[in-house]
């Protein structure tokens, strides 16, 4: 008997081994496993990109979760014989990365970004991103990734660089990029803007003031945040509401709070008449609804706070003041003058930076967008619906490929909410105020009327050129990612390949953050879909349905969990119980039972090499009746389990492999086989030990992509033992070894 099986199974005496093991033998890169036969170029190639992490420090349980569930897919798709590519990398997330370490920079030294310089800034986001993401791959490494890391990428790298001002340049040329000035979401501590999807909303409680600008003034209106009402050149209501129709179109001049106000009653549809009195100040600086309302009416744009969060109006009330002390003294005022007619105290969600917790200010900016509703031609389309050279939007764009199947959303519930989100999106405000990214690749020469603009890949030859100190949205360069990482804009035989991919999975609340944006580019870019399915995973919560934080100190680290009970358990506790879409609980004690199912298995495979060693194994006995059944049963496992992979229903085909092996094969097959193999005639023992190693060998394979490190330990004694039953050759690791149901 192999001296491993004469100890229990320890992952950490496998774990590192096995996966050099697959490392060392380079096929996790699909063109080796063609060049050893592996591949069977008759189906259909599988392809994956790995959401790339952000470099912004270590993995946590939902990274896990997403590894897991592509790894199970790559493998499995690699053991079918399909040409398999699961490409990794990072992203430097520009955002999230720079504050990090300003935050660093701000704790340790008590400096910020503007003391040390933009060179000096970037050389230290430089270091703290190479230092994340060599934690990112060992973890990843950890939790046994089958990754082609032959082809890791990264967001901002040379090639990913290029990739994005070849995209930029398309767009600009073709007149879907724009510079305008519009209201955007700001971030006075980050001191930038930032996109809707990176706003997150904070409950609290506040007042909802009704008053009146002046006491001749003909309409009350409400409000929750009487210091912008400085800035309001209207007052807009429904123009069916008979309260107000007479008023329509009349204009009235007023001082308030110092200031001096030009105020127009306008119609317009968005105003609800059944909110407050029905009628709403409309400040086009500070709102992006109001500024929509203001375009529609040729009103003025009248910005009264800065970025910094100050009133910025000439007023000796507020000038100078931070919001919330203006919107104190401008109550106090309405008050005095006995314009105040009432307080209600209401719950609002308050936009926060997701990033940096600053309170978000709809500030008016020239800012760099994505026009999403202008037409333009596609040349070339695979899209069915919008065939090439027909006139079609991005917003059209992204909605077809959904709509007519070509790209499926699992759970199917998110389709809707996708389309939802399709239907009220906005241009794209894609430029950022910050300095780690990619730089917007635009230059001016020149000032005013006469300024040059040069939007290029390279930059402009000639004199006093100056590129935009503006940096893209991180969205922007992961938005290409599916073919940005096949090599393109060149046409390379990866692209050709392996594009549209697959399957891209990830995590349900970046949706919109980068599923949506990855269909956009590949859509506009190559005229196709950048995937075939969306597989959406839920959150991983603790054990009592909370998201895990610090703050409640029920974190649960994956590095941690794979040093005391092994990656197989991780793994396995991450799947079982967890259906697409859905968050699942996760607790210690779910990982240390799938530790014990990890010992039963090598204690079930101990059993079967001990009664089979010095057995031929090379061609089947004469079966018993009830071998037969056995074996039939084995095959409805492995039917039923291949067909919940290829549905997506990995945690079915989980729970279905842990059930069959402890409950049926352990329990049942095993005890019924030692009657057998010790008093039955040696035709009988010998038919007892050949399917007790068909359904280890099988159930090994089977589970190979949920467990693969035991799995591909246990393999590699088998063939020791029993070269005879492994017709693949004994140097087939489990790995590259075939799928038994084709």
């Amino acid at each position: 008997m192999d001296d491993r099986l004469l100890k229990p199974y320890s992952p950490k005496d496998t774990e590192e081994r096995t996966y050099a093991l697959w490392n060392d033998s380079g096929y996790f890169n699909p063109d080796t496993c063609a060049r050893d036969g592996f591949v069977d170029d008759a189906k259909p190639p599988f392809s994956m990109m790995l959401p790339p992490p952000n470099v912004t420090g270590t993995l946590h349980m939902g990274h896990a979760a997403m590894l897991v569930i592509e790894d199970i897919l790559a493998r499995y798709a690699r053991m079918q014989g399909r040409r398999t590519l699961w490409l990794p990398g990072t992203d430097h997330a520009a955002i999230a990365t720079q504050s990090k370490v300003e935050g660093i920079i701000a704790k340790e030294e008590g400096k910020n970004r503007h003391d040390l310089g933009r060179e000096e800034l970037l050389r230290r986001v430089e270091q703290f991103a190479q230092e994340s993401h060599d934690t990112i791959v060992g973890q990843v490494r950890a939790m046994g990734s089958s990754v082609d890391w032959s082809r890791e990428a990264f967001t901002l790298d040379d090639a990913r660089n290029r990739a994005v001002r070849t995209a930029f340049k398309k767009m600009y040329d073709d007149g879907l990029i724009y510079r305008g000035y519009r209201v955007v979401n700001w971030d006075p501590k980050g001191q930038t803007t930032v996109s809707d999807e990176e706003v997150v909303y904070r409950e609290e409680t506040g007042v909802l003031y009704t008053f009146r600008y002046a006491k001749d003034f003909p309409i009350s209106v409400a409000t929750t945040r009487p210091e912008t009402k400085v800035g309001d050149t209207a007052v807009a209501v429904h123009p069916d509401d008979v309260r107000y129709q007479k008023y329509i179109g009349q204009t009235f001049a007023v001082t308030f709070a110092g200031v001096p106000l030009s105020i127009k009653i306008v119609g317009d549809l968005a105003v609800d008449p059944l909110f407050g009195t029905g009628a709403v100040g409309v400040t086009p600086a500070h709102s992006m609804t109001d500024f929509e309302i203001g375009k529609r009416h040729d009103l003025p744009v009248i910005p009264v706070i800065n970025e910094y969060s100050k009133m910025s109006v000439e007023s000796e009330l507020v000038q100078g003041k931070k919001v919330k002390e203006a919107r104190a003294l401008i109550v106090e005022w309405l008050k005095s003058q006995g314009l105040l007619e009432k307080e209600e105290a209401l719950q609002q969600n308050i936009p926060v930076a997701e990033r940096t917790g600053g309170v978000i200010e709809q500030l008016p900016k020239l800012q760099w967008f994505v026009n999403v509703r202008k037409e333009f031609t596609l040349a070339h389309s695979t899209i069915e619906g919008i065939p090439s050279g027909s006139t079609t939007t991005l917003k059209d764009l992204m909605r077809t490929v959904v709509e007519n199947g070509q790209i499926e959303i699992l759970p199917n519930r998110f389709a809707k909410i996708y389309f939802h989100w399709i239907n009220n999106l906005n241009d794209w405000c894609i430029s950022r105020q910050i300095w780690y990214g990619h730089r917007i690749p635009v230059w001016y020469r020149g000032e005013g009327k006469d300024q040059e603009i040069y939007a290029g890949i390279e930059a402009p030859e000639g004199e006093n050129w100056e590129q935009d100190p503006d940096t893209l949205d991180t969205w922007f360069s992961s938005g290409l990612w599916t073919f940005s990482t096949l090599g393109w804009p060149d046409q390379t035989e990866d692209l050709k390949r392996f594009h549209p991919t697959s399957v891209i999975e990830t995590g349900y609340d970046i949706l919109f953050f980068w599923v949506a944006r990855m269909i956009l580019m590949s859509g506009y870019l190559l005229g196709e879909p950048p995937f075939k399915t969306v597989y959406m995973h839920g959150l991983v919560r603790d054990s009592k349905g909370r998201k895990m934080s610090k703050s409640l100190g029920n974190i649960i680290d994956p590095l941690t969990m794979i040093e005391k009970y092994g990656a197989d358990a991780a793994r396995m506790s991450l799947i079982v119980g967890a259906p697409a879409g859905n968050d699942t609980n996760l607790s210690e004690d779910k990982i240390r039972a799938y530790k014990l199912f990890a010992n039963k298995l090598w204690n079930v495979a101990r059993f079967v090499l001990t009664n089979t060693e010095g057995t031929d194994l090379s061609s089947a006995p004469q079966l018993t009746e009830r071998d037969t059944e056995i074996l039939l049963e084995l095959d409805r496992v492995t039917k039923e389990t291949s067909e919940h992979i290829d549905a997506f229903r990995l945690h079915l085909a989980a729970e279905g492999l842990y059930h069959y092996v402890w409950h049926t094969f352990a329990d049942i097959i095993i005890e019924e086989s030692k009657k057998r193999i010790m008093e039955g005639a040696s035709d009988d023992a010998a038919a007892a030990r050949f399917v007790l190693y068909r359904i280890l060998k099988t159930t090994l394979t089977l589970l190979h992509p949920f467990m693969p490190f035991e799995t591909e330990e246990l393999w590699g004694i088998m063939q020791s033992a029993h070269p005879e039953a492994h017709t693949s050759g004994t140097d087939r690791i489990l790995m590259v070894s075939p799928w038994p149901y084709r």
